[in-house]
């Protein structure tokens, strides 16, 4: 249903408009001899029921002699001049081309009108081959720029290993250019695409804060496919100026809306890697993509951890097909892997999200990924339902990205609720942890309540940690929530002997999205060294994110939990994780080094190579979004009365226990 009316009314047109400013309507139009079309500007533009209170008051009014609200109905073209695709890689695009309601629903979007017309990419990597003849028609240099060699010019640098393709496959991913007789498509074809060529050289923390903040004014989404070592034993993340690049970017960045970072999440998941232990990916500013296989599978390389926020399909198995997009000297490929290929699909399909709204920011489109993710076809995964009825995940975050319903809701989004910050004081704990036992603290809060920064539903949650610890990679970190939720904010990091601890290191999670933020939140810090290997906690500080009024209304709460998950695993299932240094968050620039693979001061591609493989403002929208799912009142029903028992334990509880492919 739509806020619009069709009103019968003998008399003419003027005594139509008369008719409708005693109902406070809008008139619109005239549609035909005594019909006219008249609009609710106070009811939501769509709505899964008609309004019955308001067709009650029109029925009393003897100058409308019959009424009807307008259903926005499904029509289709029957012409005969579909397009027929010519780019000959098509077909491969198993990712893309699904129309069967499975995969991200791209061609959902598409259908819909949105190629990303008029959002401006800039790829972050080792350059793009502006003159491609898949990517030069979209090529926008305004959102391009050398840092390595300061020029304006991103070109690549050739050589006979053609090491330096990465960026280039990302920018195809996101704009290769729509039905020209060349390779395939890209997610948001009419998007203008750039680059920015920082990962060919010395990678300082000037390098990495000019390329996130590089024309913000202009570039509204940044993909970054690359990051800290994936060895399962670094633990690294922004240096000072760094972190003002982020913090400048989602304050000044889009005219105030916020820049938009789309970060890979890691391919450290074979060497028991943690993202947690990335300082990119953990940020709250950063979307964190994971990668998804062919067949719902996860990735071996995947690695596990609470600040992934959802994902998007990459490379599996030997027998999963990879990810189809342009290549260096103008070839395309059919291989592009790991999360370095998930996260530029992830950044076309904002794309699409942010043509059907130019006004979201940065927190909208982080909201409208969580509830436009969806767990149905993921497998072997540790799905658990949170405190706000949303399913979650350390392998998946909220799910696999479904662009179809994401564009839906931004057409109607209405921007959340400003973000507030709570603090909770921090707390000297000094608490010792010998071998194989087991640390427990309980944090009783009230979510600042009754003060400008209370929180009632959560967004993000950061544990900032300082812990000593004779080897590192035996320790696992875990957040309770007042609902129950339990986060691994670390796994066991089998490659992490450091000796060195951790030093103000923010850890952080998405798992308590939409929970409350009063009540008990529980740390459990777990030692399961072997041999004589004390730790100590020296102190921890919760900080919360989140909202005092509700976001959106209840049948937005619930989309995120569709059907159950194929199979799951227990949630404590993080993989492994390790590092070796003490690292003081976001102090001093750090530099990056390693014994293999990679030069000094380069950062590691969020990619491996198959031959790699050795192991297989308040919402109120009423209006139930993406009628494709199947959604039945019973079905919302169902959800409703689940929310209500959850909540009524919850306040039970609550009283009583006060680069990556």
């Amino acid at each position: 249903y739509t806020n619009e009316w069709v009103i019968e009314v003998k008399g003419g047109e003027e005594t139509a408009k008369e008719v409708a400013r005693e109902h406070h309507l809008v008139y619109i139009d005239k549609v035909m001899d005594d019909f006219y079309l008249v609009k609710h500007r106070r009811l939501s533009k769509r709505s899964i029921k008609s309004t019955y209170k308001f067709n009650r008051e029109l029925s009393t009014d003897s100058h409308i002699t019959w009424f009807q609200q307008q259903v926005a109905k499904v029509r289709v073209k029957r012409d005969t001049n579909r397009v027929l695709l010519t780019d000959p890689k098509w077909p491969r695009m198993w990712y893309m081309n699904q129309e069967n309601g499975n995969g991200m629903n791209i061609m959902v979007a598409w259908k819909r009108g949105y190629t990303g017309r008029n959002v401006v990419v800039s790829i972050l990597d080792d350059g793009i081959e502006k003159d491609h003849p898949d990517l030069k028609k979209n090529y926008d240099p305004e959102a391009s720029y050398d840092v390595n060699d300061h020029d304006p010019d991103p070109q690549p640098r050739y050589d006979n290993t053609n090491e330096n393709k990465h960026g280039t496959r990302c920018a195809g991913e996101v704009a290769a250019q729509f039905n020209n007789s060349l390779c395939g498509i890209g997610v948001a074809y009419n998007a203008r695409i750039g680059g920015v060529r920082m990962l060919d050289g010395d990678v300082t923390d000037a390098v990495e804060a000019k390329s996130l903040s590089w024309k913000s004014d202009y570039v509204q989404i940044y993909s970054a496919s690359w990051g800290p070592d994936d060895d399962g034993k670094t633990v690294d993340g922004p240096g000072p100026i760094t972190a003002k690049a982020f913090e400048d970017g989602i304050l000044k960045g889009r005219n105030g809306l916020g820049s938009i970072f789309v970060w890979a999440s890691g391919n450290g998941g074979q060497l028991g890697d943690d993202c947690n232990c990335d300082g990119y990916t953990n940020l709250i500013y950063t979307l964190s993509i994971s990668g998804v296989s062919e067949n719902g599978n996860v990735p071996w390389y995947s690695e596990a951890c609470s600040s992934a926020l959802a994902s998007a399909y990459s490379s599996g198995n030997s027998s999963e097909r990879q990810i189809v997009t342009t290549d260096l000297n103008k070839q395309c490929t059919e291989n592009h892997t790991g999360t370095s290929a998930s996260a530029p699909l992830a950044v076309g399909m904002i794309a699409l999200t942010m043509e059907a709204n130019t006004q979201l920011t940065w927190r909208d489109v982080q909201h409208i990924v969580v509830l436009g993710a969806k767990r149905s076809n993921l497998v072997d995964a540790d799905f658990k339902l949170n405190g706000a009825n949303k399913y979650v995940s350390h392998r998946f975050g909220f799910g696999l990205m479904d662009v179809g319903r994401m564009v839906e809701l931004a057409e109607n989004w209405t921007r959340v609720p400003a973000q507030r910050k709570c603090v909770v004081p921090r707390t000297i704990s000094q608490k010792g942890l010998s071998v194989n036992s087991k640390l427990n603290i309980s944090l009783t809060h009230n979510g600042c309540l009754d003060t400008e920064d209370e929180i009632n539903y959560l967004e993000h949650v950061q544990v900032i940690i300082s812990l000593a610890s004779q080897k590192r990679g035996e320790l696992e970190i875990f957040l309770i929530s007042p609902s129950g939720t339990k986060s691994t904010l670390l796994g066991k990091r089998p490659n992490d002997f450091s000796t060195d601890g951790f030093l103000n290191w923010t850890f952080m999670t998405t798992h308590c999205w939409g929970e409350t933020a009063a009540g008990t939140w529980k740390l459990e810090i777990r030692n399961s060294a072997s041999l004589v290997s004390p730790s100590r906690l020296l102190r921890w500080t919760l900080v919360l994110y989140g909202t005092k009024k509700e976001p959106y209304s209840a049948p937005l709460q619930h989309l995120n939990p569709q059907r159950p998950p194929l199979s799951s695993v227990s949630s404590s299932s993080a993989s492994s994780l390790s590092s070796s240094s003490i690292y003081k968050h976001s102090l001093f620039p750090y530099h990056y080094s390693h014994s293999h693979q990679h030069s000094l001061h380069h950062l590691p591609h969020r990619h491996h190579q198959h031959h790699q493989q050795q192991h297989n403002n308040i919402q109120k929208i009423d209006f139930m979004p993406y009628s494709s799912l199947g959604w039945s009142l019973s079905h919302f029903v169902g959800h409703f009365v689940l929310t209500l028992i959850n909540t009524l334990k919850n306040l039970n509880n609550i009283n009583i226990s006060m680069f990556f492919s």
